[in-house]
């Protein structure tokens, strides 16, 4: 069992609202970067669509998004939650208007939300392939448009970090409707960045390699170990601490980048 996070009243972030997507599960990136603004002094709207979640081989929280919320602190001052589907074309908008309507405006968007998808060339589907344009491509765009059509740019810190996968590194042959969306989102990050950075909004994108959420089984996480020089999977712990960096004004210097943060993984040694 998690423990549960104890806000702070002041911090780095004091003052910013922030929305992380895809926060469904505490074992999640989503929950590690969310806990970790929260503690920066940020305040935070979850988003979360648990069903996606419920059809996977990890399945869904054992505590539900319930547990998830209350492991951040529950619904306070600081922190609010939503759940909506992003196949919807509406849904990103009812993410950031949620957000504005509880916390006035929005500084950092941290669209982390992603459908996985196994299907190779053979058993490919359009229905798929929609489905996956929608929700890791379609959807980080009309979040970022919504975001952007909110923000205040007298107001410093304005933050877009999406998340891509290591779909430029190494084929994914098994994950045909994930790797093609994802590769569409990697590719969009500078014009994106290009697009907001006369407002002073930075985009990035953060590649953050393998990841233990429990989602690998126990032959893939030995391989994949054996491939890393630090013995060890990555931590959404690993990938928080980057993109908290990025939403700070450490980060600000930093725009249009895809950022390979993967301890060293050595593909080839799989």
């Amino acid at each position: 069992m998690l423990p549960e996070v104890e806000t702070a009243g002041d911090g780095p972030l004091s003052g910013r609202v922030a929305v992380v997507t895809g926060v469904s599960r505490r074992a999640g990136i989503g929950f590690a970067i969310a806990r970790d603004l929260l503690l920066a002094g940020a305040r935070v709207l979850l988003h979360s669509w648990t069903p996606h979640d419920a059809a996977q081989p990890w399945g869904s929280d054992p505590e539900g998004i319930a547990g998830v919320v209350r492991a951040l602190g529950n619904p306070t001052d600081s922190l609010e939650h939503i759940e909506v589907d992003f196949t919807t074309v509406a849904g990103p908008a009812r993410v950031i208007d949620r957000a504005i309507a509880v916390f006035g405006h929005v500084d950092i968007l941290v669209a982390n939300h992603a459908r996985s998808s196994y299907q190779t060339l053979s058993d490919v589907t359009a229905d798929e392939l929609d489905a996956c344009w929608a929700v890791n491509a379609r959807a980080s765009v009309l979040l970022t448009q919504a975001y952007a059509a909110q923000h205040d740019d007298t107001r410093p810190g304005g933050r877009v970090i999406l998340f891509t996968s290591g779909q430029h590194l190494a084929p994914m042959a098994q994950e045909i409707p994930y790797a093609m969306s994802k590769g569409a989102l990697h590719q969009m990050t500078l014009t994106l960045a290009d697009a907001l950075a006369d407002r002073g909004i930075t985009v990035n994108a953060i590649n953050p390699g393998p990841t233990d959420t429990g989602w690998a089984d126990a032959e893939l996480t030995r391989s994949v170990r054996g491939a890393l020089p630090g013995g060890r999977w990555g931590s959404p712990n690993d990938a928080a601490r980057l993109a908290c960096w990025l939403a700070s004004d450490a980060g600000a210097w930093i725009t249009g980048q895809v950022i390979n943060s993967e301890g060293g993984f050595r593909r080839w040694k799989m």
